[in-house]
């Protein structure tokens, strides 16, 4: 059900002026000069010949030789720069054959022909900032701004520029910390080091000589420690300070109140804590205090009204208490007032209409109260944003606040407001959000009368708002030209009764429907397949009827690429949020997410699920549960590639289980519970890792870890075999097969176990035929208890000797789904802790199980012989009761993608050395399997998942060969072997060809996991985001390679090596398979990265 009742935090961007002195223009000078001295002169045609060939030769003399020209010092250390330098765009223009001073972004003083400014903005610059750039001397003005410059700044770069203005070093890639030894000069005005990934602390001395300092920003870093709280001493005039988005904690120091010119203060989304300062009130001059997403604590003083300059009060997502003082309504120039999320108290204060120049408010997620209709809103011209949710509000809506004909969204949502929505809200014309779920109001057919008349809505949010009305039907209640930019409409969970409005089709931009949790009869109308933009529908929990209509299943935005964009919120002047019945479903609670889903379930739905359900391709949730559906589960569900969550639960579905349902592996939520289902249950992909709770009430199910299916009778009339006089003869043969059965396998163990259980390699062929019929059940899972044994291979490093399947069974707890530390289309990797403290990772596959024994013995052998420090070597198997099982060592740090995507702040642990190392080692392991193993064995599926990590993080590529085991001599991928998607190359789309190409290109995508950190497919993300290898090559096209660098790795000085494996992870992902390099040549590039010769081997 769509509500909106959940906290998201607001942001604003910053502007600062930077303060440049005009360069003194020589060529005016000489003029004027001349022109004042002609004033004296007395006028007669001779003079003004001689004033005209003095001026042109001074012009020609300016133009050549007088002309600025930058000292033979100046020009040396400006080529220094270049030659030191890179772009990635274009190469600087600097001609060296030209005066230095003709440059571009060169700036001279003609006085003492001197470079006096340095202009490089945005010219894609890449490297270091060359230390020749302290040589300029008299450099007044440094921007290089908006660049890829990475490492830190140079030694003594201050101290060296004392005569510094301007700096502006400004989204880059620069690390390191300030240095203590280095100083800004007396002279320096303006500091703007933002959007870096400097570090450490700012230190007293690298400010104590800044007297003349006006603005300072060094927000988007990492500076921890305190905010430092002697700027405004040293620096009184300065007017603009932003510390926003570092790791300072710590309280805001009161030396704030020193800074008498103080214009703007930020310092949000740090860990600061305390009380604002007392001192802060003091300086007149704000005109914006940004604190959000601190702990900021205490109550707001009444001395806020000395702040009269106040423009932006944004003090959200901390923890202040108290009212709200009324002598904010003294801040006359107040044009947003953003205290949401905080936990004030008291009423709105009346006072706040006097600033009649307020744009935003917003004051959500507190504890206000109070009765809005007697609130005046009338003064408030301006207002465009009012958001007052969350809070305990009553009375009427305020027919006041329709009178501010500027806004644009409106949020009133979970108060304790009453009556009906009044006529008068029509006057906002430019409304395009409106939001009033969770309270109590009335008529909502005057309220769907009355909001046609706002042409300009996209957004309508009543749900939980109205209580056991008649949903009006009526086509009349919508004219032709109401509701038609209309978006979103959320009308759930109010018990409404009556039909399916019919005048919902005529909203042709309809996008989002929930019509949920209301009393809702007659069927579902097969005109909502016709609603071109439709992709979110919910009408779960009603009283319909009939059948699941055909037509649905022609939603144009389920069935095409353009659904998985889902809504664009771009539109939408406050965020939407979607909180489905599972509340744990945490990817719905979040603000960009409304996923592509049809919820029907909680009807009185019957009859069958039409095949033409395979077209909703792009769907991402499908929930029919609690029906009254029959007929067997179409097997075009498996067409849906994109689902998630799939719940067919509480119906009356009859037959087997699609096995091709198999082939989903996005499903992370399945239920068919309470059906009338039979046969086996799937194995293999997702199947494996789902409770079975998903599978409960269903009789007839067998398989997992429910009854094996042998246990079914093999006739179709149990109650005839009963009867049968044949039934005793029959049961006495049985028993009599297996008394002789069993004498043969206790003859057989005696003898095995009398003999060495670690085989040498050359004998276990010729004994394997005869170990494996001596392997059965030993728990009530699989049977009685006979102690089989399983076969160690001489690779086993544990010192193991011998080894049973009951000894298994208790290391792993028979199996439990607790000891699960792996799963995939292979099957479930389980932790066995032996008796004697060893631990092993047991993999049981799934798979076709009617492949030969002997075939799967043959293999397991080949594989173990497949032997490299970067392979997890199989250490042995067994066969039992249908089940194969893999041994292999144990891993104390799991999987890469555990460390990268799982595991909090886990890839924060991963540094860049790290992460390389884990490369060069997997791709070493690759290269054994590709060119030294025999036969060349082709992985299929190399992934994050694949690459193991032991207790020093070296890598290990898993699962190697696997695809054979299950359908051994197959040499074409299947749809259950063709890997994972996001890392399948684009070819086998066309010829499903494993190759040793399709395994560097799958290789590739891990590296770019390494790198960026990022998933391979985030289906959740924009469409121009959501696959990793088409939005890293995006953003090298556009010049952006900063920004592809996961985070975490920036600022540490291995720009150059991250760029370098950027360029080999490129070129795996080729789209032409005939243009990736083979994994021994990525192996020698990996191994050369940081070498200064390493740019050759991309030739």
């Amino acid at each position: 059900m769509i509500k909106d009742d959940k906290n998201t935090c607001w942001q604003s961007g910053l502007t600062y002026h930077h303060y440049r002195p005009p360069p003194t223009p020589r060529a005016a000078m000489l003029l004027s000069s001349f022109h004042s001295s002609s004033l004296h002169t007395t006028i007669n045609p001779f003079s003004d010949v001689l004033l005209t060939v003095l001026i042109i030769i001074g012009l020609s003399c300016f133009a050549t030789t007088c002309y600025a020209s930058c000292n033979q010092l100046d020009r040396d250390s400006l080529l220094s720069f270049s030659s030191n330098i890179a772009s990635v765009s274009s190469p600087l223009n600097w001609n060296i054959s030209a005066d230095c001073c003709t440059w571009e972004g060169v700036l001279c003083d003609i006085n003492n022909d001197t470079v006096t400014g340095l202009r490089l903005p945005s010219r894609g610059l890449v490297r270091s900032i060359p230390s020749s750039v302290a040589n300029l001397s008299h450099l007044s003005e440094l921007n290089l701004s908006h660049n890829l410059l990475s490492g830190p700044l140079p030694d003594g770069l201050f101290i060296s520029l004392n005569r510094l203005q301007i700096i502006d070093l400004s989204n880059n890639r620069l690390a390191g910390q300030l240095q203590s030894s280095d100083k800004f000069p007396t002279t320096i005005q303006t500091v703007d080091l933002s959007g870096n990934k400097f570090s450490g602390t700012i230190q007293f001395t690298f400010l104590q000589q800044a007297k003349s300092l006006v603005s300072f920003n060094i927000s988007n870093n990492s500076f921890f420690g305190s905010i430092p709280s002697f700027i405004c001493s040293i620096s009184p005039s300065i007017t603009h300070l932003d510390f926003s988005f570092n790791k300072f904690n710590g309280s805001i120091p009161q030396d704030v109140g020193n800074c008498s010119s103080l214009e703007t203060l930020r310092a949000g989304f740090n860990n600061l804590s305390g009380p604002l300062p007392d001192d802060i009130y003091k300086v007149s001059t704000l005109q914006e205090i940004t604190l959000p997403g601190n702990n900021l604590d205490g109550s707001i003083s009444q001395d806020i009204a000395r702040l009269n300059n106040l423009r932006i009060l944004a003090l959200y997502a901390n923890e202040f208490t108290g009212i709200i003082p009324p002598e904010i309504g003294m801040l006359s120039y107040l044009e947003q007032l953003l205290l949401h999320i905080n936990k004030l108290n008291g009423t709105l204060p009346p006072s706040i209409t006097n600033c009649t120049r307020l744009k935003q408010l917003i004051l959500r997620v507190n504890l206000l109260i109070g009765d809005l209709s007697t609130f005046d809103f009338s003064k408030l011209i301006q207002l465009g944003t009012i958001d007052l949710g969350n809070n305990f509000f009553n009375g009427s809506l305020p027919v006041s606040l329709f009178l501010c004909k500027s806004l644009t969204a409106i949020r009133l949502a979970t108060n304790q407001l009453t009556g009906e929505i009044p006529s008068q809200i029509q006057a906002l014309q430019s409304l395009s959000f409106l939001s009033i779920s969770n309270n109590s109001l009335t008529n909502i057919t005057s309220a769907i009368r009355t909001l046609t008349g706002c042409k300009n809505l996209s957004t309508i949010i009543l749900s939980k708002s109205y209580y056991n009305e008649p949903l009006p039907g009526d086509d009349s209640v919508v004219d032709s030209e109401g509701f038609q930019n209309l978006q979103i409409l959320g009308l759930g969970g109010c018990q409404f009764s009556g039909q399916v409005p019919s005048w919902l089709a005529k909203l042709q931009k309809l996008e989002v429907l929930d019509l949920s949790i209301n009393g809702l009869t007659g069927s579902i109308p097969s005109w909502l397949g016709s609603l071109p933009n439709l992709f979110y529908l919910d009408l779960s929990q009603n009283f319909l009827r009939g059948n699941f209509p055909v037509e649905l299943t022609g939603l144009r935005r389920l069935a095409s690429q353009q659904g998985a964009d889902q809504v664009d919120q771009s539109y939408l002047e406050l965020p939407v949020f979607v909180q489905p019945d599972n509340v744990s479903s945490l990817q719905y609670n979040q603000v960009s997410n409304l996923p592509p889903a049809i919820y029907l379930n909680g009807n009185n739905l019957s009859g069958n699920i039409p095949i033409e359900i395979g077209q909703l391709k792009f769907i991402h949730v499908l929930n029919l549960s609690n029906n009254s559906f029959s007929g067997t589960i179409p097997n075009t569900i498996s067409y849906l590639t994109n689902l998630e969550k799939l719940d067919l639960s509480q119906n009356h579905f009859s037959g087997e289980i699609p096995a091709s349902l198999g082939n989903l592996h996005f499903l992370s939520s399945f239920s068919v519970a309470n059906n009338d289902l039979q046969g086996p249950i799937p194995t293999g992909g997702q199947f494996d890792t789902f409770p079975n709770a998903s599978f409960e009430g269903n009789s007839g199910l067998c398989g997992r870890i429910l009854r094996p299916c042998s246990d079914q009778p093999a006739t179709k009339n149990p109650s005839a075999w009963r009867k049968s006089p044949k039934r005793k003869i029959i049961i006495g043969l049985i028993l009599g097969i297996c008394f002789g059965i069993g004498f043969t396998v206790s003859v057989v163990a005696f003898w095995i176990f009398s003999k060495r259980r670690i085989l040498p390699k050359g004998d276990s062929n010729e004994k394997m035929d005869h170990l494996d019929d001596g392997i059965v059940s030993s728990t009530d899972q699989f049977g009685t208890d006979t102690g089989s044994i399983v076969i160690l291979f001489p690779n086993n490093t544990n010192d193991i000797k011998d080894l049973t399947v009951t000894e298994l069974l208790r290391a792993t707890d028979n199996f439990n789904q607790e000891n699960i530390i792996g799963c995939g289309g292979f099957g479930l990797v389980y932790k066995a802790t032996l008796t004697s403290g060893t631990q092993l990772a047991i993999k049981k596959l799934s798979g076709d199980k009617g492949v030969m024994e002997r075939e799967f013995k043959a293999e397991v052998e080949a594989l173990s012989t497949a032997q490299h420090e970067n392979l997890v070597a199989l250490q042995g198997y067994c066969v039992h009761d249908g089940f194969r099982l893999l041994i292999y060592p144990y891993m104390e740090n799991g999987s890469l993608d555990y460390w990268l995507h799982e595991r909090p702040h886990g890839a924060a642990q991963l540094d860049w050395p790290t992460r390389l190392k884990i490369a060069q080692g997997a791709s070493c392991g690759l290269a054994y399997m590709h060119q030294i193993c025999e036969p060349h064995i082709v992985h299929r599926d190399i992934k994050s998942s694949n690459i193991l990590l032991d207790d020093k993080f070296k890598a290990y590529v898993a699962d190697f060969g696997l695809s054979r085991l299950i359908l051994p001599y197959r040499t074409h991928v299947t749809t259950e072997l063709v890997g994972t998607l996001g890392y399948i190359p684009p070819e086998y789309s066309q010829s499903w060809m494993a190759t040793l190409r399709g395994d560097v290109y799958s290789f590739g995508v891990v590296v770019l996991e390494l790198l960026t950190g990022k998933r391979p497919m985030e289906i959740f993300k924009p469409k121009m985001s959501r696959e990793l290898v088409a939005w890293v090559q995006q953003m090298r096209n556009e010049g952006k390679q900063d920004e592809i660098v996961d985070p975490v790795l920036q600022g540490k000085g291995f720009e150059e090596e991250m760029l370098q494996v950027l360029d080999v992870a490129c070129m795996c992902v080729n789209q032409n398979p005939l243009k990736r390099p083979t994994i021994t040549q990525v192996v020698d590039w990996l191994h050369n990265v940081g070498s200064p010769k390493e740019g050759q081997l991309y030739t």
